[in-house]
């Protein structure tokens, strides 16, 4: 059997961020004889067990409300892909982006936003609880997969790109125990890779882009709703001026190509914007890249469109009664667990029950179920029934 034994990065930029160079795992491991590290990441996200629940964790609309609404992997997925087509027109390393997109949404509770905001109420006083910071919490803790360590030992770059956001305080902390660590940028005010802002950025799109679609199909949604978003109009018109035999009797197929049209506007908008603004500054660097203002974005044009597609989402969608009466139903499931877990110890695996950080175990425990082992759970401990079978 012959294998190239040593495994490179091709054709990418100086100011992408090169396997090769990166600043490594904080257990330091042997490296593999056919991957990068980046693609040992990404391996190792796909098989992790949180990877996994995400396709039974909710995006907008929960499992029980039908088969073809996204979830949060298929949400990954499609970040992924468009983080992938974006870095290979700028240079960056597709590796790492699709790490970064795949591992992004790991901490998110059951239900979305709405166990998300429950649980965080729940831990106040404990330190609350925010799913980015689940996020890389579950890669550097939680995952347990390996004989001496816990959590994937995955490389700086990615774990960076997993962390958006953090706050100072809870920064200044880390780096106090990982000098150079993943809270110094929060802490000296410093910038994430270029791959780490491009799949931020191409998280926004598929999430937009999707919640349209599955608003559609779920019928709080109509096309001439979405007629008052500018960006929305614009391809409607054109796609019907294309193709004028799609305006009666097609509208999946006319929805499909108005999406696909603007998800493509988008892209080739982050990626005009983003390559001006990398020939203004001149990064010689993946470091340089940290000290500059954010290079990777849209247009002023597109941000304002893009600002404007949330907000009629947030009115129309989010904040629809129909959408509002699960969340609440959610929100109930989540604060019912956390109490019933708080006054049964018992009841949660021994893993967790034997922390020396019991609320915050509680909270992983929580924060790792699925939508459906939720409601199951919530039913078996309260004896209620929130949701449909």
């Amino acid at each position: 059997m012959s294998f190239n034994p040593t495994p490179r990065d091709h054709g990418l930029a100086v100011w992408a961020c090169h396997a090769v160079s990166s600043r490594g795992r904080r257990r330091q491991e042997r490296p593999a004889p056919t991957r990068t590290d980046f693609q040992r990441d990404r391996d190792r996200i796909v098989h992790s067990s949180a990877f996994r629940r995400l396709v039974y964790k909710t995006q907008v609309f929960l499992n029980h409300e039908g088969d073809l609404f996204r979830t949060r992997l298929t949400h990954s997925l499609e970040v992924a892909q468009l983080g992938r087509s974006m870095a290979c027109s700028l240079g960056l390393n597709e590796d790492l982006v699709e790490a970064i997109a795949l591992a992004h949404d790991l901490g998110h509770t059951p239900f979305g936003h709405a166990g998300q905001d429950a649980l965080n109420a729940c831990m106040a006083g404990h330190g609350g609880f925010e799913h980015n910071l689940q996020s890389l919490r579950v890669v550097d803790k939680l995952e347990q997969r390996y004989p001496v360590w816990d959590g994937l030992n995955l490389c700086f770059e990615t774990r960076e790109g997993i962390l958006k956001r953090c706050p100072v305080a809870l920064a200044q902390a880390w780096e106090a125990e990982e000098p150079g660590g993943v809270g110094y940028r929060f802490v000296a005010g410093l910038q994430p890779s270029l791959e780490a802002q491009l799949t931020n950025l191409a998280d926004e799109i598929a999430y937009n882009a999707h919640d349209i679609d599955d608003g559609v199909r779920s019928g709080l949604l109509t096309l001439e709703m979405l007629r008052e978003v500018a960006l929305f109009e614009r391809f409607h018109q054109e796609t019907l001026s294309d193709h004028p035999g799609l305006a009666t009797g097609h509208q999946r197929r006319l929805l499909a190509e108005i999406i696909r049209r603007m998800l493509s506007a988008q892209v080739y908008d982050v990626i005009a914007t983003t390559q001006q603004r990398l020939a203004h500054h001149q990064p010689d660097s993946a470091d340089a890249v940290r000290r500059m203002p954010p290079l990777v974005g849209f247009s002023d044009e597109m941000k304002h469109r893009s600002a404007e597609l949330k907000r009629f989402l947030y009115r129309a969608l989010y904040r629809h009664p129909q959408v509002m009466a699960t969340t609440d139903a959610a929100k109930h499931v989540v604060s019912d667990l956390f109490a019933a877990y708080r006054s049964q110890p018992l009841a949660l695996p021994a893993d967790y029950a034997r922390s020396s950080e019991p609320t915050r175990a509680l909270a992983d425990y929580i924060a790792g179920m699925t939508d459906r082992f939720a409601i199951r759970e919530h039913q078996r401990l309260t004896g209620k029934r929130l949701f449909p079978d």
